[in-house]
């Protein structure tokens, strides 16, 4: 097969990275034992062609297989052009107005990271590569292991690296199992309700260490002064809000240090993370992007090519 030239591999990358999480896979992870029942969601296929939305499988250093297609309008399945050695276990199951990816019976050999895809037009798989979109993925984790739900607080962030004229929050989701969460926010005005808050009216980047997960929310000052910001944390099926809501202050900072004993809801553990932000968050906040954008090049190269 035809190798694409480093450069223009690059430019095709980021094009595919760019629009890598404009489907929605809200569970970073999923846990269940062998013989269980999972399905896997895909949201935002109102942006995708007439016809399938499109799944894969990705297994730790293994290279991306597709499973089956789905089609949006019905269920109906189609794996005539799928040789992977798992298709007849999966089916589509109704919910909500989407269809998702069934496995009835867990096997060990399902463990690995589940990816919804589509495309714009009406083409089906494999026909336009330069429009794909991608969900971020859904782990699934084979295991006799309890899940552990996270503990998940929120306070201002330091105003160091943050853009111009906007303040920040911290959202920290620790001692969970397994590790994987993903996070949103909801923003409330003075006796309003509780609404969503969209990508467009505040950015998100996050911090993984082992044990720890953080969320910094960046949003411009005069949007966020009239609102209280509520963190949630999505694991594994289940959603944590975060135990306070935090206003964002012009000048924000890292909490002062104080006794453990001061801090009844924060493990020490969870404080001592936080006492070191003002260096960590600085020198990863931009590396995260960077090594996000680089694993799915790598992953999307390799499907492309093999």
């Amino acid at each position: 097969m035809l190798l694409l030239p480093a450069a223009a591999l690059c430019c095709l990358c980021s094009a595919l990275v760019s629009m890598a999480a404009d489907l929605i896979q809200n569970d970073a992870s999923l846990t269940r034992r062998v013989g269980g029942h999972v399905s896997f969601s895909c949201g935002g296929v109102q942006q995708c062609g007439e016809n399938y939305v499109c799944w894969y499988q990705k297994k730790d250093k293994d290279t991306f297989k597709v499973i089956l297609d789905i089609d949006k309008r019905n269920g109906n399945i189609d794996k005539s052009y799928s040789s992977h050695p798992q298709k007849d276990d999966f089916s589509a199951v109704k919910a909500q107005n989407d269809w998702e990816l069934e496995l009835k019976t867990v096997k060990e050999d399902h463990s690995a990271t589940y990816y919804c895809s589509c495309w714009p037009g009406s083409h089906t798989c494999f026909t336009v590569w330069d429009v794909i979109i991608f969900g971020p993925g859904t782990k699934l984790i084979v295991t006799e292991q309890q899940v552990v739900l996270p503990v998940v607080s929120v306070y201002p962030a330091a105003p160091t690296g943050r853009p111009e004229g906007s303040s920040s929050l911290l959202c920290l989701a620790s001692d969970m199992l397994p590790p994987l969460v993903r996070f949103s926010w909801k923003r409330q005005k003075e006796n309003g309700s509780l609404e969503e808050l969209h990508p467009a009216e505040g950015e998100q980047l996050e911090l993984r260490e082992t044990g720890h997960s953080a969320a910094i929310l960046f949003v411009q000052q005069q949007e966020s002064s009239s609102y209280k910001y509520s963190c949630f944390v999505n694991h594994e099926g289940v959603r944590v809000k975060a135990q306070t809501e935090q206003e964002l202050p012009a000048a924000a900072s890292c909490p002062p240090e104080r006794e453990p004993a001061d801090l009844p809801a924060v493990q020490l553990t969870d404080w001592s993370f936080q006492s070191q932000c003002r260096v960590k968050l600085l020198l990863l906040l931009y590396t995260v992007l960077i090594v996000k954008s680089l694993l799915y090049c790598c992953g999307l190269s390799l499907l492309m090519i093999g």
